[in-house]
């Protein structure tokens, strides 16, 4: 085994074992069989649609993503198949993990507020990034992220006996970073915690990034930041996302606008203006969400 391999080895050892000591969920095996199916020389898109229909509740999971307006397909989706061929194996892929994700976790009583939430942060990242039109910035990969962003709460809540306390006091604090917040009190924070489940759920490096650093004001800043341009507008769009739904339901209450909306606005190449313009379409998104 050369130094390379071996180092590669190594990373992946320490990984698994983070991961099993802080109970992340599992990797769902969908997404290790798509993924070796993509790395076939010609992936079959008919075996794929096979292994999702075998399962009705994702099968119906992809039809209804694929179908959202957050995707910004212009025909409604009605068959697993369709969804492939408009959507793409890549995208596929993704879309499965996001439906995946909520599946993994427990649904009950906070929780299901969480991933309501959620939901709608996502659909509203999907819409944000077809309305900005940003290079490389897609509604799909938009989507996933909002999803993924903030699983690291659910798995710490689980995980963590104080860690809801901690929650309460990061959203509330005007000042310090979310993530500050919690490591005053917690041996982590969510950011690192939800990037290392996206890593291991094979999600693309820039959302991995941009899980990461989604507190990180610095890490926004062209030219002080090191983050890839993608990865930085992914959490523009999220955190836009996340103001526009606390605007418009008063759900979701941080005061993370207040820290890094001067930062996220430039990002989108919109202002506070254009932003309440978008109110009304923004609504019709929030209920198509619900």
């Amino acid at each position: 085994m050369d130094a390379r391999s071996a180092g590669r080895v190594a990373v992946e050892t320490a990984l698994e074992a983070n991961l099993r000591a802080i109970d992340i969920p599992p990797r769902p095996l969908i997404v290790d069989r798509i993924g070796s199916e993509m790395l076939q020389e010609n992936p079959c898109l008919r075996r794929v649609g096979q292994l999702i229909s075998a399962d009705v509740g994702l099968a119906a999971g992809l039809i209804k993503t694929a179908s959202s307006p957050s995707f910004g397909l212009r025909a409604r989706v009605r068959s697993v198949a369709e969804a492939l061929m408009l959507l793409g194996l890549e995208v596929t892929s993704r879309a499965v993990a996001a439906i995946s994700l909520r599946r993994a976790f427990p649904n009950s009583g906070h929780y299901v507020r969480f991933w309501d939430a959620s939901a709608r942060i996502a659909a509203l990242s999907g819409w944000l990034a077809q309305e900005v039109k940003l290079p490389g910035l897609n509604a799909a990969e938009a989507y996933t992220f909002g999803l993924f962003r903030d699983c690291g709460i659910v798995i710490l809540l689980r995980r963590l006996p104080t860690y809801g306390q901690t929650l309460a006091r990061a959203n509330g604090d005007a000042e310090r970073s979310f993530t500050v917040v919690e490591r005053a009190d917690q041996p982590t924070d969510h950011a690192v915690i939800g990037a290392l489940m996206a890593v291991d759920w094979w999600l693309p490096d820039d959302i991995c990034q941009a899980i990461r650093h989604h507190h990180d004001r610095a890490a926004l800043v062209p030219g002080e930041s090191e983050l890839p341009a993608l990865s930085r507008r992914l959490i523009a769009v999220s955190q836009t996302a996340e103001h526009l739904l606390q605007e418009l339901r008063g759900a979701s209450r941080t005061q993370e606008w207040a820290k890094l909306g001067g930062a996220c606005l430039p990002l989108l190449g919109i202002d506070e203006d254009h932003l309440r313009r978008m109110h009304a379409a923004a609504t019709a998104i929030i209920d198509a969400a619900d």
